[in-house]
């Protein structure tokens, strides 16, 4: 009869060589590796600092990021990140230099819920929920690099985000050029350079004065302005919950209900950010000419 694999002896021991050793990290080009590093060993390179060029060809292998929820790990998680951990090995023992990072999706709607109910700050526990994730993963031996290591709720990461949004309102995508370019580069109708001033009689003194501009020829240009930017405000039907206080998306409503909490849901128009996607529709298909899609 074979023996049970002692799991308790080999699992911990290994996991703890390549934490110590930072076996499956992917040094950036120029990085100084140290002496007798796994990653050095791999690919031959010494005791040194590399060039891009020198460095072996890149693969990069992302996972899913899950969202850390007080109920721990599912076996869904497991399941799927044992597959790409299969291939970054695979890859690796081929000459790749690999980047397979772990991170967390750690904004949601279940987190606020818990602190409204609760009373405790929601960093707080989406801060507890990420350390049981983090040790319940790294039980499981898959071969991250911890040390790229991203959490959406670090402010130096969603600090990007709102970047990365500010960029997409303070621009438009310019038909000619088939881009993005700032919102200042957009041309107004004609009809809206060449408006004129209007000018009044003061009902009281009687003398000529201007109308303000702001309440004319200036909110016709900005009502314009936003109305081309890349991320703008739309009035469109929603999901809208009046008990979580949020829109919530179609995978989220289960028979009308919410799928946390089991809130009535309606459908209302709502006034929200959309960004312009569609725009880059043309542009997207010429772009996937040169990849090789399975039927």
């Amino acid at each position: 009869m074979r023996r049970q694999y002692p799991f308790h002896l080999i699992e911990p021991r290994w996991q703890q060589h390549w934490e110590t050793e930072q076996t499956f990290k992917a040094f950036n080009p120029g990085e100084a590796i140290p002496a007798g590093h796994p990653f050095a060993a791999r690919h031959g390179l010494g005791d040194k600092s590399v060039a891009a060029p020198d460095l072996p060809p890149k693969f990069y292998i992302l996972d899913m990021f899950p969202y850390p929820s007080g109920a721990g790990l599912h076996v869904g998680h497991p399941e799927g990140y044992t597959a790409t951990d299969i291939l970054a090995r695979y890859r690796r023992a081929k000459g790749f230099n690999v980047l397979h990072p772990m991170g967390w999706d750690s904004f949601g709607l279940p987190a606020e819920q818990y602190a409204v109910k609760t009373g405790q700050h929601p960093r707080v526990t989406t801060e507890a929920n990420i350390a049981n994730f983090t040790r319940q993963i790294r039980s499981l031996g898959f071969s991250y690099d911890w040390s790229r290591e991203v959490a959406t709720t670090d402010p130096e990461y969603f600090t990007w985000t709102q970047w990365i949004f500010l960029k997409l309102y303070n621009s438009w995508f310019n038909p000619e050029t088939n881009k993005a370019e700032p919102i200042g580069t957009l041309k107004y109708p004609k009809e809206l350079e060449t408006m004129e001033e209007f000018r009044e009689l003061d009902p009281v003194k009687g003398d000529e004065f201007h109308l303000i501009k702001s309440q004319t020829l200036e909110d016709k240009k900005r009502n314009f302005r936003d109305s081309k930017r890349l991320a703008y405000v739309s009035e469109a039907p929603v999901n809208w919950c009046p008990e979580l206080g949020t829109v919530l998306a179609n995978e989220e409503v289960i028979d009308g209900k919410s799928e946390v909490g089991g809130f009535p849901v309606e459908r209302r128009n709502l006034r929200q950010w959309v960004l312009r996607i569609t725009a880059y529709a043309d542009r997207l298909l010429s772009d996937l000419k040169d990849v090789d899609w399975p039927d």
